[in-house]
């Protein structure tokens, strides 16, 4: 068994924050500096720099951060391993997913997974793309789950599912008869789209580029945080959105949203799988890949 004091070094030196590693391992601020206490007197040397608010790794500490670092990888696949033994499947399955797999596509094949390997603990991170890789990068999370077009050299990507974005409106405005638009008629109606960072923004503008459109050709009348929100916002407006058609299933089904076809913009996209470059997966992490490509 890892010992729990590597695991609290590790979870503070990732965050550089004694409260983060308090609410990530559930246990009290006081305890954390007790066990980063005793490590450093075991050692005889500081491990943080302590300035104001903030706190910084040392030299010892870095170095100490790298060698806990591969002791958990080993430790972790050493687990895998033995667990493979059994009938069941044990262990840990961190997860991080942007905001629309998270929301509209995750859920369900959790609830799934949990039923087939009770377990299994897992837990989810939900972001937008750019965050979700840059937990990846840090490693927070096991596997990342995210949509877009750029690609971080630092990381693996694998494809598990196509998508479509499709324009939306609600099914009360009437400023748009037509079921098909032209470009031009596109470019004046008033848009509300996803933030900068997030892979639905970084496609639809990828699309547009195609096409060389630039976004400050639009009428775009705001930017918001998340798809629901920009759901709520068009079913209450004479405005226009761009989303996933897996996103807005059930607005579909009642009618309170309508989609309309923007003549010669086909904006589709990729759902992938994220993982380090180099890095080898566990067992579990194949295990939930495999179960999550059968599921579709």
């Amino acid at each position: 068994m890892l010992d729990f004091r590597l695991k609290v070094f590790l979870s503070v030196a990732k965050n550089l924050s004694f409260t983060k590693a308090s609410n990530e391992l559930y246990i009290t601020q006081p305890a954390i500096t007790k066990h980063i206490q005793a490590l450093e007197k075991e050692y005889g040397l500081p491990l943080f720099n302590r300035k104001g608010s903030k706190i910084y790794l040392t030299l010892a500490g870095k170095e100490l951060y790298d060698y806990s670092k591969q002791v958990y990888k080993l430790h972790k696949n050493l687990e895998d391993k033995l667990n493979n033994f059994r009938k069941e499947k044990i262990g840990e399955l961190k997860l991080g997913a942007s905001t629309t797999i998270a929301q509209y596509v995750l859920p369900r094949i959790l609830a799934e997974f949990k039923k087939n390997y009770p377990t299994i603990k897992t837990s989810l991170l939900s972001g937008n793309s750019e965050q979700i890789a840059k937990a990846l990068i840090n490693e927070k999370i096991d596997l990342g789950l995210v949509e877009g077009k750029i690609k971080n050299p630092e990381i693996k990507y694998e494809i598990f599912l196509n998508d479509e974005l499709v324009l939306v409106s609600s099914n009360k405005n009437k400023s748009v008869t037509s079921s098909v638009i032209n470009l031009e008629q596109f470019k004046k109606l008033p848009l509300v789209l996803r933030e900068r960072g997030s892979g639905t923004l970084e496609v639809f503008e990828y699309a547009l580029k195609n096409k060389k459109i630039k976004l400050s050709e639009l009428n775009i009348v705001m930017y918001l945080g998340s798809t629901e929100a920009i759901k709520h916002y068009v079913e209450n407006s004479d405005s226009f959105g761009f989303l996933s058609i897996r996103a807005i299933k059930k607005e579909l089904e009642n009618a309170s949203l309508v989609t309309k076809k923007v003549k010669n913009l086909k904006v589709t996209r990729t759902f992938d799988f994220i993982s380090l470059q180099g890095s080898t997966a566990s067992d579990i992490t194949l295990l939930f890949k495999k179960f999550t490509k059968k599921y579709f």
